[in-house]
């Protein structure tokens, strides 16, 4: 799991699932469960959502490393005057 997840996101999963328990204990069983469970499921959506978009914008940033490569040897082979 920590190959998917950085250090950050980790943390920040740990400690909201801690407030969570802590919240459960203190609270009990009520209505009040489902709000907590809302804003723990909402964190760790924000966290998978960041995580996605880093993905993806390594992606991008790949093939436009990609790209000007490519530019840079059509310019090395035709130089323009």
């Amino acid at each position: 799991m920590t190959e998917n997840v950085d250090n950050g996101s980790l943390v920040i999963i740990v400690v909201t699932f801690v407030l969570f328990a802590v919240a459960l204990v203190t609270k009990g069983f009520t209505h009040d469960l489902l709000l907590e469970s809302g804003v723990f499921l909402v964190s760790v959506k924000l966290i998978l959502m960041t995580r996605s978009n880093s993905m993806s914008s390594h992606a991008i940033r790949d093939e436009l490393h990609v790209i000007r490569a490519i530019l840079a040897k059509k310019e090395a082979t035709n130089p323009e005057k």
